[in-house]
């Protein structure tokens, strides 16, 4: 699951299996990502916090899909393919597509999400997502701008850059710890946008 010592479901007790409890899915499934906080509590905690309020909280005015989508896209310019199965799947579940889903990673995995069936503004996004991925020294104002001059407002800029900012944390959590999709169940997410303290996965 990782490469340190994780504590399994069955042998939690105090604070983490209370944790556990609200992380949840299906059969008591706890997802590795969340699993290899085990040994730190409170990490676990802090992560679950700032997953739940960047994704999914009722506040964010941008689709669940499109914010899945943006994940998948820093996930895969990282090279996080745990992050990218998960939110991946995650996608496919929120858009109701398969098709466009498909041709969405498609486009993801060339590098050319021009290519994907996404409107002018949701690709610009895109275009941030990249440039404050790979090159963040290097951002600028006018990367902003052009949100703005897309059609986003400032509030829904924000929501783009948490995105891109959660999941290359997540992505260096995973990929510094060694987790693996092994008995992860794909595509849950917390369900309940009106409840910031429900962290159960459905």
């Amino acid at each position: 699951m990782s490469w340190i010592r994780t504590i399994p479901f069955a042998e939690a007790t105090g604070k983490l299996r209370k944790l556990y409890d609200r992380v949840t899915g299906p059969g008591g499934n706890v997802d590795n990502i969340m699993m290899a906080h085990s040994l730190r509590p409170h990490s676990m905690e802090g992560h679950m916090a700032l997953y739940k309020n960047v994704l999914h909280h009722t506040g964010n005015a941008i689709p669940k899909w499109f914010l899945e989508t943006l994940g998948v896209w820093v996930s895969s310019l990282n090279g996080c393919a745990y992050c990218v199965e998960h939110h991946f799947a995650g996608l496919v579940r929120l858009l109701g597509d398969g098709a466009r889903s498909d041709a969405i990673r498609a486009a993801i995995e060339d590098r050319a999400p021009d290519g994907a069936p996404l409107d002018a503004r949701e690709r610009a996004a895109m275009v941030y997502a990249r440039k404050l991925t790979e090159t963040p020294a290097l951002m600028v104002e006018g990367d902003v701008a052009a949100l703005r001059a897309a059609g986003w407002e400032d509030g829904e800029i924000l929501e783009i850059n948490q995105v891109c900012a959660y999941f290359s944390y997540a992505n260096r959590t995973v990929q510094g710890l060694g987790c693996s999709t092994d008995g992860d169940v794909l595509g849950l997410s917390p369900g309940n946008s009106e409840d910031p303290d429900d962290w159960g996965h459905r």
